[in-house]
């Protein structure tokens, strides 16, 4: 594996630094690790590779850092922003995170909107980084045009605000054809045929697929999404399901992030509540690494195509978005 730092960071003010001394948060983003998960190739008797791409060693804690910075460091450049401003958008929390941490780290103030089903967790580091938060009832994002109107009020109640526009603002998967593709392929030497991911706002799997498939059009593309009994509905808007993985199929194309670019994915696979949460302690206890219920159903999804006699002596790289201490409280139900 190549050593850390041998390429230039997501951040561009390589300049700032003095030896080993880093002038901002902003540049201890990216180059994360590749780690191979041996013991549970092992124990499973898999004829293919399955290796982490370790996203929680990012300084805030996921790989929605990247996102952060992208979308930051672009308006920075485009004069949309000064200091003092404030930052707001809709999130599941760790884009919130990252941006919350990007924008204290530079100047700047932030406000988010939050399913009230949110993990206590993500909300008190939301709230650490001096974020406010604003919690709506799960039932609001069941209506019709549920987004729209939410994003309406958004505007609505902070006017002059910077609205970071995760979902569809093209500096989020273009951060990852520009860092988590190169890396990935930088640190197995090209010898990965097989990527697997979740989609929350369609940055990771859309940029970072899009470059793997530009270096080796070979390389297959998997998503992880939950299965359909997993949504929150009108009659159940408090089903478990798994934060931050969101279905792909089946789904109205208004309804998927404008970031989620679909001819990217050769693959889906469904994974539930219960599958994701398991693989996630299995993670935890044959490898070491804590990681959350979505890293869980990416690695789930990974083992199922590792086992296939097909994929024999593949390479699969499998994204752990963040780290399973985000998830360690009870889950909400309301309020």
């Amino acid at each position: 594996m190549a050593a850390r730092r041998t390429t230039p960071s997501p951040s561009e003010n390589r300049g700032t630094i003095l030896g080993r001394i880093y002038g901002n948060l902003s540049e201890l983003i990216g180059e994360t690790p590749l780690l191979e998960f041996d013991r549970i190739r092992r124990t499973r008797a898999l004829q293919s590779r399955i290796v982490a791409k370790i996203e929680y060693l990012n300084p805030a804690g996921s790989i929605k850092d990247r996102t952060a910075w992208a979308i930051v460091r672009e308006a920075e450049r485009n004069g949309k922003l000064k200091p003092g401003d404030l930052l707001v958008d809709v999130t599941s929390g760790n884009t919130g995170i990252g941006l919350a941490a990007v924008a204290a780290s530079r100047g700047y103030r932030t406000k988010f909107y939050l399913r009230n089903v949110i993990s206590q967790d993500k909300i008190n580091i939301l709230r650490q980084y001096g974020a406010d938060v604003v919690l709506i009832d799960n039932h609001e994002f069941l209506v019709e045009n549920a987004l729209d109107v939410i994003l309406e009020r958004v505007r609505r109640e902070n006017p002059g605000a910077f609205f970071t526009d995760q979902l569809g603002n093209p500096a989020n998967p273009r951060i990852h054809f520009e860092t988590t593709g190169p890396e990935i392929w930088r640190d197995t030497d090209g010898a990965v045929d097989i990527l697997v991911g979740a989609v929350g706002t369609g940055g990771t799997i859309s940029g970072a697929g899009r470059f793997l498939k530009g270096q080796k059009p070979g390389v297959t593309i998997v998503v992880a999404e939950p299965t359909a009994d997993s949504l929150p509905s009108k009659d159940n808007p408090y089903a478990e399901g798994i934060e931050g993985v969101h279905k792909v199929t089946e789904v109205d194309e208004d309804h998927l992030p404008d970031n989620f670019d679909a001819s990217v994915v050769d693959e889906v696979i469904a994974v539930t509540p219960a599958e994701a949460r398991e693989t996630a302690r299995l993670i935890a206890r044959e490898e070491g690494i804590l990681a959350g219920a979505s890293a869980g159903a990416v690695l789930f999804a990974a083992l199922a195509v590792g086992a296939r006699p097909e994929n024999t002596g593949k390479m699969i790289v499998a994204v752990i978005p963040d780290s399973g201490e985000r998830y360690l409280s009870p889950p909400r139900v309301a309020g």
